[in-house]
């Protein structure tokens, strides 16, 4: 017996409720933002529009699907399967946060601020939610799913992470990192530096491209779908045993990119989410390129 398909609402928490968390009550909240001169009335407006969205795409689950929910908080305990469509209600960066928890689910995103978010992910609105879950699962579904490259980060004892934008390596609160940089050709290099980014083409649009500008442009980003990642040294400098040389590249869908640390404490983290970081000490080794797993979006 073929299981029905579950939808999973994936949102996170508002920045109202944030508020009311903090503050307490409605009233300090409003005494809070007023003293640093923003009104509470758009805070609200905000919350609203999001709860209307998940209630509409709440509503628009055929009867006979099953549908659960799960806040961004909560990513890492949620048990995702195989029959699950995960539609992504709120911002572009929830679906990068939850992108590395699936294996494959179609994923559609639903943006609840069009016009305030860039829509890179979530491009879809609300009221289009019943004709997007059956287009995830119904004949033809596969065409429909826009496949976008990962990246992965592989400690030497056997920690890994995966991510849709980017993976950093550098020091928790980017001071000085010191590592050994090891290129696919075999060229190496001892560093020091704010840390190690490689993004993928969806990563292009945001940290990566910053780097990129900086540097006139001198490399071709990846695409989101292309088998490459780009990777950039962030503010290296030289000394008598560190180097510049090697500050950016592109790595081919089978290439890595290693680093051995040379520091007593190092972090890797994925899209933002420090706290969700790998730790790795003096005499580590990691290597990062483009993962097997990808996202697959509904266009």
């Amino acid at each position: 017996m073929t299981l029905a398909p579950r939808v999973v609402l994936v949102h996170r928490r508002s920045e109202y409720e944030e508020l009311l968390a903090r503050h307490g009550s409605r009233g300090q909240a409003a005494f809070f933002l007023e003293s640093r001169g923003r009104s509470l009335v758009d805070v609200e407006l905000r919350h609203h529009r999001t709860r209307d969205a998940l209630a509409e795409v709440a509503g628009a689950v055929p009867l006979d699907w099953r549908s659960a929910r799960v806040e961004r908080g909560d990513l890492d305990r949620f048990l995702f399967t195989p029959e699950d469509v995960v539609v992504v209600v709120g911002q572009d960066g929830l679906v990068a946060n939850t992108a590395k928890y699936l294996a494959g689910q179609p994923v559609v995103g639903i943006d609840t601020e069009p016009g305030r978010n860039p829509g890179v992910l979530v491009r879809h609105g609300a009221a289009q939610a019943r004709r997007l879950l059956r287009a995830a699962v119904g004949p033809g579904a596969g065409s429909r799913l826009e496949e976008r490259t990962m990246v992965e980060a592989v400690a030497d004892d056997g920690q890994r992470l995966l991510a849709l934008n980017e993976v950093y390596l550098g020091r928790s609160g980017h001071g000085t990192a010191r590592y050994r940089i090891h290129l696919p050709g075999g060229a190496a290099e001892s560093q020091a530096s704010s840390g190690v980014l490689v993004g993928t083409g969806t990563g292009a649009t945001g940290w990566c491209r910053s780097l990129w500008l900086e540097r006139g442009k001198p490399i071709r980003l990846p695409e989101p779908a292309g088998a490459g990642v780009a990777w950039f040294v962030r503010e290296a400098w030289p000394s008598p045993v560190t180097g510049t040389d090697h500050v950016q590249g592109l790595l081919g869908g089978a290439e890595r990119l290693a680093v051995t640390v040379e520091s007593d404490r190092l972090v890797v983290f994925g899209d933002g989410m420090e706290a969700d970081a790998l730790e790795l000490t003096w005499g580590q080794r990691l290597t990062v390129g483009a993962a097997g797993e990808r996202l697959r979006l509904l266009a």
